[in-house]
């Protein structure tokens, strides 16, 4: 039955995979770290702004989730509801990061109208199916995937606004204050947040394909 509910428990990751997958993520991690420094190092003109390696890495990991989110869902058929609400979240943002480019070549308050046209519909088929949906989450809750988008989620959307704050760095820096400084250190932080997210849901992807591979096999 297509979008049924997964086993109550997934096959179990071997000790291997998860230290192939840790240092794969220490990797990436450790790559955009790098990526913002040499954006920092060389790219005066663009650097930190929405043409610069950090602002562009962003939209990446975003869309790459967005597009994994919507493979758990639509080819691997699990957590459908759960995944539709995760999606919505993650592409809204990514939409979010293009509020500059919209203003500019579409018309001002573009991406506001953008996000509304993917939350509604989305919101409105998860309270349909707000049975399932609990059930989806309780399945969830629990996992290691959860825990990292839920760190993300706090990253990216409380601590990086205000450790971002001008207010902040003008005490900080006193009369050497600077906006570069303020917006480094938003975005960076902002990255990371956005990595730990993506993370998240490749976990949800590998997770679902176990849970996928456990109904097939059953």
């Amino acid at each position: 039955m297509p979008h049924e509910l997964p086993p109550g428990q997934p096959w179990p990751i071997g000790f291997a995979a998860t230290c192939l997958r840790a240092t794969l993520y220490i990797l990436f991690i450790a790559a955009l770290a790098q990526g913002a420094y040499l954006e920092a190092l060389h790219f005066h003109g663009v650097r930190f702004t929405e043409r610069g390696f950090t602002e562009l890495a962003q939209s990446a990991l975003l869309l790459t989730a967005s597009v994994l989110l919507l493979y758990t869902r639509q080819v691997l058929k699990v957590l459908p509801t759960l995944t539709l609400l995760v999606f919505a979240f993650v592409f809204s943002s990514l939409i979010r990061e293009q509020d500059a480019v919209l203003d500019r070549y579409v018309f001002d308050g573009a991406w506001q109208l953008l996000v509304t046209l993917v939350i509604v519909p989305c919101l409105y088929l998860v309270i349909r199916a707000r049975r399932r949906f609990l059930a989806e989450f309780a399945a969830y809750a629990n996992s290691f995937s959860f825990g990292l988008f839920a760190a993300g989620v706090l990253t990216t959307y409380v601590f990086s606004r205000l450790y971002g704050r001008s207010a902040f760095w003008e005490a900080v820096l006193q009369e050497h204050y600077a906006r570069t400084f303020k917006d480094a250190a938003e975005e960076v932080v902002e990255l990371f947040g956005y990595a730990l997210i993506l993370i998240a849901v490749i976990e949800l992807t590998l997770l679902a394909r176990r849970w996928h591979l456990a109904r097939r096999a059953g």
